[in-house]
């Protein structure tokens, strides 16, 4: 599933290509939204906001169409009219003079005014965006610290959108290994330091990811990598999808764990339990 950086950089092309402009064509494909494609046609793109792993596109009538991508959903930019070469099925396609933004095969499509969008089931659920940039490492450390989180494995807690919202699971391997934590313990089990480092890797890690297009490996440790004729799926990562491989740091085998049926990653070495 599409994590929070992933969700941005789509947003980012999307915005692109769609603010400012008027919807010269509009379509729906899910049965119950069909009659609603009417209600787009020669609305402006506003934003293409997102919260999580949801994506919001904003129209200057008050409306908005609210999209989740859930495993399969992927969207594509394209010039107007040239629909992309995939066999997923067409959801949502909407089209400028000149170019075309398409949804394929996302299940989660609904389009709301303002009032559904703050009474929204998902989104009211949401914790802070790990993305949103007036987010900062004490308030993601006063969340570890808060009682309906505190008493939880961080194994579980950081796949909670409640907690933050857009961690997924790359995202919770990459950013306890960089936070120096074991999985299995608790915020509560955490002196101050380690819940302020932890903090500062989830921030850091994130928007690296962003940034990076969903690396979270440093840069001056993914030249060398690059050099060794290591390609994007070998650097992209410190422990995630790595198992029988060693430690970028200390050179100990990496684990692999199940956790509710999700698969996480540490080296036992550099994530000692408290």
């Amino acid at each position: 599933m599409p994590e929070g950086p992933e969700i941005r950089l789509a947003a980012d092309r999307i915005a692109k290509a769609l603010v400012g402009k008027a919807m010269d064509d509009v379509e729906l494909v899910p049965p119950a939204l069909r009659p609603q494609q009417k209600l787009l046609l020669g609305a402006t793109v506003t934003a293409i906001d997102t919260r999580g792993k949801a994506m919001l596109t904003r129209f200057d009538n008050g409306l908005t169409l609210y999209s989740h991508n859930q495993l399969y959903g992927k969207w594509y930019v394209t010039r107007r009219d040239r629909p992309p070469k995939t066999g997923r099925s067409l959801r949502v396609a909407l089209h400028t003079t000149y170019h075309s933004a398409w949804l394929y095969s996302a299940s989660d499509i609904e389009l709301l005014d303002e009032d559904a969008v703050n009474q929204h089931p998902f989104l009211t659920r949401l914790g802070p965006d790990v993305l949103d940039p007036v987010l900062r490492p004490v308030d993601i450390r006063k969340r570890l610290e808060d009682l309906r989180f505190r008493r939880r494995s961080l194994a579980a807690l950081y796949l909670d959108q409640a907690f933050l919202a857009g961690i997924g699971n790359y995202l919770r391997s990459e950013i306890l290994f960089s936070g120096g934590v074991y999985p299995f313990d608790r915020p509560i089990d955490l002196d101050r330091t380690s819940l302020t480092r932890l903090a500062s890797a989830t921030l850091r890690v994130s928007r690296r990811a962003y940034k990076n297009r969903g690396v979270t490996v440093t840069q001056s440790a993914v030249a060398p990598l690059k050099k060794a004729g290591q390609r994007y799926p070998e650097y992209r990562h410190w422990v995630f999808a790595r198992p029988g491989t060693t430690c970028r740091v200390c050179d100990t085998p990496i684990e692999k764990h199940s956790v509710s049926g999700r698969s996480l990653f540490l080296c036992p070495e550099c994530q000692p339990g408290a």
